[in-house]
């Protein structure tokens, strides 16, 4: 909600500007609740903070970090932020691509009790009556990929937010579709990635 907020906020044109340029629609905004981090040092720190959230439990849900001198910085600054729901629709962690030179280009929630990428697909929630009811999944790389198919009308679309595909993804899928169609870019590390999903995922499909 905090990160809703921010995308409407003064500083979060920025972000708004970034989707405008990508073609998201608002609906499509709305649908996977995309958001800002500002780029203030502990802003959602201090937030949570107010709201009676303890100072550890805001970093074991890898959304802040101690630093060496023992102080707390927020994980995410002035990024677009996109939440990661499980296969419940719960929020369990948070992708975040950079709207400046800064890297990471995209940064996730450091893996927690509850966040593990390799055992989460992006989308899923919103796609897994579509595909339960077209017995196909499509899986893509990217936040963004998943967004764009979504809004035009491809709602069998799930990323695997750009690791290859694991046995436990797969598994998931498998659970309600009989083909899978792998969608990944077609540049040289696409085709890479392929090849290491097929590769990683092959048991889940024996």
């Amino acid at each position: 909600n905090f990160y809703r907020q921010m995308l409407y906020s003064v500083e979060g044109r920025l972000a708004r500007e970034y989707l405008a340029n990508r073609g998201i629609n608002q609906e499509a905004e709305e649908m996977f609740q995309l958001g800002f981090s500002p780029g203030h040092r502990d802003a959602v720190t201090r937030h949570l903070l107010d709201l009676g959230y303890p100072e550890q439990d805001i970093i074991s849900a890898g959304l802040a970090t101690r630093m060496d001198g023992g102080g707390v910085r927020d994980q995410f600054q002035r990024r677009l932020m996109f939440p990661i729901a499980n296969s419940s629709g719960r929020v369990v962690g948070c992708g975040a691509r950079s709207l400046n030179t800064s890297t990471p280009k995209y940064l996730n929630t450091s893996r927690t009790q509850v966040f593990d990428k390799g055992r989460i697909l992006y989308g899923l929630p919103l796609a897994r009556d579509t595909i339960d009811s077209a017995g196909t999944a499509v899986i893509v790389e990217g936040y963004m990929d998943v967004i764009a198919a979504h809004q035009h009308g491809f709602q069998n679309v799930v990323a695997s937010m750009g690791t290859s595909l694991s046995e436990y993804q797969v598994s998931a899928l498998k659970n309600l579709a009989s083909s899978f169609v792998l969608a990944l870019d077609p540049d040289n590390a696409g085709q890479e990635a392929t090849i290491r999903s097929l590769e990683s995922s092959w048991k889940a499909l024996q």
